[in-house]
């Protein structure tokens, strides 16, 4: 035994000492070392943010994109196949932003109000961005014209915003808890809509109702099998708060595993445009804020003339008075609970429509909802609507003059300018302390 080991080992010794003896040899002969290859296949740090410019058929050459975010900023230019594409130098959120003065003219964006595109780079190293580009004319603007142009789009965006936050205003008006899982609310109705509605080619109306249905069950859901539990065992409303914050990154991160790290369009079919003076605006968007404008109006006529909506009224302003009265109010947090998930379906939607569809949409403006709600006024579903409105407005007309990446901080401060001057916000109530 010993002996056959000893035969082995010797046979391995001398086939290292061939191959070391065969490998020293070119490498002592060669005066100048070969240089190591690049492995072609990996792309493990390499990131790239591109897309391809066209007018019908026809590549655009020369059409300039500003990327910009994370410290990082540069301009593509397409060539003549009307490809660009620029590389930033790590994982991280960017905006890609068209230069409608570098089209040819007679071609103009097709969505005049969304030329930029928020990227997210991290869970893929690659991504296209769409500017589709349709006859036009583009010129250059006043200011007052370009303020104009963006306060419209900003009442869109406000909105849209105004049919979620006051879903957190509801939700905190009768059970007092801040739902940090709200803005993943909001993307369940972007991603269902862009399900039926653009993967599964359902008609748009019967897109639209499903989404409703299904948002409105995950408000039954939250509060049948985990909120009303926790009340039940009397957690507190930190621990509740902490709950929603855990459901949140859950939610979010099924969300990245069904759908990607890729930024989706919805395909509703409403592309072309309506041009008033120096306001150009889509089909989509006049629908989306006629749709906002008659949601808020029933939901205001709920709130106000209905008996459901009068006890909501009431157990938001004292829910142990409101029990004393007679008033189920288990029912009615239930009740708040499927309208609220609703709305929030439907705000996702119509933000899906108006910045498109990623798998962190709803998080990203989930401090703007905070912020509608206590600006207009905690607990107050008129005030969010306001709140709604000027965060919207400031948001979009900010850009006039600041970079995109700033919008909702400058939004964010406006809400410390108020509160430090009207702490209970616009329409809230003042409350004794202490």
């Amino acid at each position: 035994m010993l002996s056959v080991l000893g035969t082995v080992l010797a046979t391995v010794v001398a086939a290292i000492l061939v191959v070391l003896t065969i490998g020293s040899g070119p490498a002592s002969a060669a005066t100048t070392p070969e240089p190591t290859p690049t492995p072609t296949g990996d792309f493990t740090n390499t990131f790239t943010i591109g897309g391809i410019i066209r007018d019908g058929d026809t590549p655009l050459e020369g059409v300039e994109v500003l990327v910009e975010g994370s410290g990082f900023e540069e301009t593509g230019v397409t060539g003549a196949d009307g490809r660009w594409s620029v590389s930033p130098p790590s994982a991280g959120e960017y905006t890609a932003t068209l230069v409608p003065e570098t089209l040819p003219e007679g071609v103009a964006p097709r969505d005049p109000e969304n030329i930029t595109r928020d990227v997210v780079l991290g869970t893929t190293n690659t991504v296209n961005v769409l500017f589709p580009t349709g006859e036009g004319t583009v010129s250059n603007t006043s200011i007052w014209d370009t303020i104009l142009t963006r306060a419209v789009y900003g009442l869109n965006f406000g909105l849209l915003l105004a049919l979620g936050a006051i879903g957190i205003s509801l939700i905190y008006g009768t059970t007092k808890l801040n739902n940090f899982a709200h803005g993943e609310m909001v993307t369940f109705g972007a991603v269902i809509f862009f399900f039926f509605g653009t993967v599964m080619n359902v008609a748009l109306p019967l897109a639209i109702l499903i989404t409703l249905v299904l948002s409105a069950f995950t408000g039954y859901a939250q509060d049948a099998f985990l909120h009303k539990p926790l009340r039940r065992r009397g957690v507190g409303l930190v621990q509740a708060m902490i709950v929603t914050i855990g459901l949140s990154i859950l939610v979010r991160y099924i969300f990245l595993f069904f759908l990607g790290g890729n930024i989706e369009t919805l395909d509703t079919g409403l592309t072309s445009t309506i041009t008033a003076g120096p306001v150009t605006i889509t089909v989509a968007s006049l629908v989306s804020m006629g749709i906002s404008i008659v949601m808020l109006v029933l939901v205001g006529l709920f709130l106000t003339r209905t008996r459901i909506g009068k006890a909501t009224r009431a157990v938001s302003d004292n829910a142990g008075l409101a029990a004393a009265s007679g008033i189920n109010v288990d029912r009615i947090i239930r009740i708040v609970w499927i309208m609220a998930a609703t709305l929030t379906g439907l705000s996702g939607i119509l933000y899906g429509i108006f910045r498109q569809v990623n798998w962190n949409m709803g998080f990203q403006i989930l401090l703007l909802l905070f912020a509608a709600v206590t600006l207009g006024g905690l607990g107050s579903a008129f005030g969010a609507l306001v709140g709604s409105l000027v965060i919207g407005i400031v948001t979009e007309v900010s850009t006039v003059w600041i970079p995109n990446d700033l919008r909702y901080a400058i939004a964010l401060l406006i809400l410390i300018l108020v509160l430090l001057i009207r702490p209970q916000g616009v329409l809230g109530r003042k409350e004794r302390v202490g």
